[in-house]
């Protein structure tokens, strides 16, 4: 088998990693899947799609993530919600890896993290499975063929699912591991067949290096509207509150899908390709989603298929209901080509209310929104992390603390800048619950949703009138075209009002309760728009 292009300067022996078996650089996507497909790591789907089962390991495990305490990093780690690892141990780890890696086969894709080549990091992904290299390959951003032959990497990823972790030696958890070792340029992932794990190593990467140049990074999507980069949109939320499904608007050019970065020059995706859920994926609802898989080369994770006619069951969640595909950027007929957005005009916080109190669309004040954002309410939806099998109400800050290495408020109050500086209006929009909790109620249907979202954009939705939530002070709509009246205010889709004051009054010492955590951290108003 060919290997593509590498700077002859800059193999792995290079970097001091020797004694692998065959080394394969930079193979485009067919030579990948043929790898693949002789490896027995999948099988070929319709229209070429690559289909993967990652074994018991179906979603991140955000408990084996681990940070290696040097003093370059020990004052700037937000120790509490990462876990520590000496440099020592991570050096044993590194050694074994290794040692466990002699003279075998392994895959290596140079690339590059962040659309902007002023804030962008060049990424060097060493891979034990060929089809992780075909998944990195869509998700990071592919130098141009000719760039390769001067590329250095600033960082490296190993992932080597075969190797299993020792914790007594490695300082780690289990026998699973991804650990972060910002003095050696090293990250090394170990014992999970489990793909997301690569691009958010990479995300993690990227939110502690960025707001040291004044760059907020964002778990969300973003798009803008069609020839006009100014009118730029952003969409916080963890996975499953509906980030790619309400960003993928025909109407609107898509930026990105998950992760990028607000700068002093705008908004720059940090990735190249999308990696989304297919659970009861809608080919009328999401035709440009549904097409990719069935569209040569994307990777679809975990999804059970007919045997014979290789049909993909979207309905099927036996595997796990965190079943995705992953695809280049420009498999979406609207994507942008330079992957860039203006400022944003409009921040939308999506959360999933399992509770079905909180009403589908309500705009914030700048310390609301920095209250909501370090809140970061949502449910964690089931299949997304190991052991979550039904949604469960949860406060991820910054609507994505496993990827965040520095302390809240650093990521708070960057966001707080910079929307006082570029005057972006913001909204919390509920893609969860309405008429009950979940069990009881029902999700919020999709066409309203669409509907608030297309009114938010447009500036229409400021003209309408407003009233004030006696639960959270927040301004939510009273009457929106196109939207049933009776959603806009969720105690009326209650069949008792007295239950539904009983949830709310719950969910607000829940919301309470948590933000206690960041009270002596920040200023007067957004203490004010906790307190109520």
């Amino acid at each position: 088998m060919a290997a593509g292009r590498v700077n002859p300067q800059f193999r792995l022996e290079d970097q001091g990693i020797t004694g692998l078996g065959e080394v394969h650089y930079n193979l485009i996507e067919p030579a990948l899947i043929e790898a693949a497909l002789k490896k027995g790591e999948g099988r070929l789907g319709q229209g070429g799609t690559f289909l993967v089962s990652t074994g018991k390991f179906t979603g991140r495990s955000p408990k084996d993530k681990h940070v290696v305490k040097t003093d370059s990093v020990a004052d700037s780690i937000w120790w509490d919600n990462n876990a520590p690892m000496t440099p020592a141990a991570f050096d044993a780890l590194y050694d074994d890896m290794i040692a466990h890696m002699q003279g075998r086969e392994y895959y290596v894709q140079d690339l590059v993290a962040g659309a902007d080549p002023t804030h962008s990091i060049n990424m060097r992904m060493v891979t034990e499975l060929a089809w992780h290299g075909l998944f990195i390959r869509h998700m990071l951003r592919r130098p141009e063929r000719a760039e390769l032959d001067a590329f250095t990497a600033d960082f490296t990823v190993i992932n080597c699912p075969s190797f299993k972790a020792d914790p007594d030696r490695h300082g780690c958890r289990s026998e699973t591991v991804i650990a972060l070792n910002f003095d050696r340029k090293l990250i090394l992932i170990a014992n999970t067949e489990y793909a997301g794990e690569n691009k958010k190593s990479v995300f993690s990467l990227l939110n502690y290096m960025l707001p040291e140049k004044g760059i907020m990074p964002m778990h969300c999507s973003a798009n803008h509207a069609k020839g006009n980069p100014v009118d730029t949109a952003v969409f916080f939320g963890l996975s499953g509150t509906g980030k790619t499904t309400l960003s993928a608007d025909p109407n609107r050019t898509l930026i990105g899908d998950d992760e990028h970065g607000w700068s002093d020059r705008g908004t720059f995706n940090f990735e190249g390709g999308c990696y989304a859920k297919t659970i009861h994926l809608d080919p009328e609802a999401e035709p440009e989603i549904y097409a990719t898989t069935q569209m040569f080369g994307t990777v679809i994770e975990n999804m059970v298929y007919d045997e014979e006619t290789l049909d993909l069951d979207f309905a099927d969640d036996s595997l796990t209901a965190n079943m995705r595909c992953a695809y280049p950027m420009h498999y979406i007929s609207n994507a942008s080509e330079n992957a860039l957005g203006g400022h944003p005009k409009n921040v939308i916080m999506l959360t999933c209310d399992s509770f079905g109190v909180l009403p589908p669309i309500a705009r914030l004040t700048p310390a609301q929104a920095m209250y909501h954002f370090l809140s970061g309410f949502t449910a964690k939806v089931a299949g997304t992390e190991r052991g979550v099998t039904e949604p469960q109400p949860t406060f991820s800050t910054c609507f994505g603390a496993p990827f965040m290495p520095r302390r809240p408020e650093v990521y708070g109050n960057l966001l707080r800048e910079k929307i006082a500086k570029h005057g972006t209006t913001c909204w919390l929009v509920n893609t969860g619950w309405t008429g009950g909790a979940y069990g009881v109620g029902s999700r919020m249907p999709i066409k309203a949703t669409r509907a608030l979202l297309t009114a938010a954009l447009d500036g229409s939705l400021n003209e309408v009138e407003f009233r004030k939530d006696p639960n959270f002070g927040f301004d939510v709509p009273v009457d929106v075209p196109d939207v049933p009246e009776v959603l806009l205010d969720p105690r009326r889709t209650w069949e008792s009002g007295d239950a539904y004051d009983a949830q709310a009054a719950k969910l607000v010492k829940m919301f309470a309760d948590n933000f206690e955590q960041y009270l002596p951290y920040i200023d007067e108003d957004v203490r004010a728009a906790a307190i109520g």
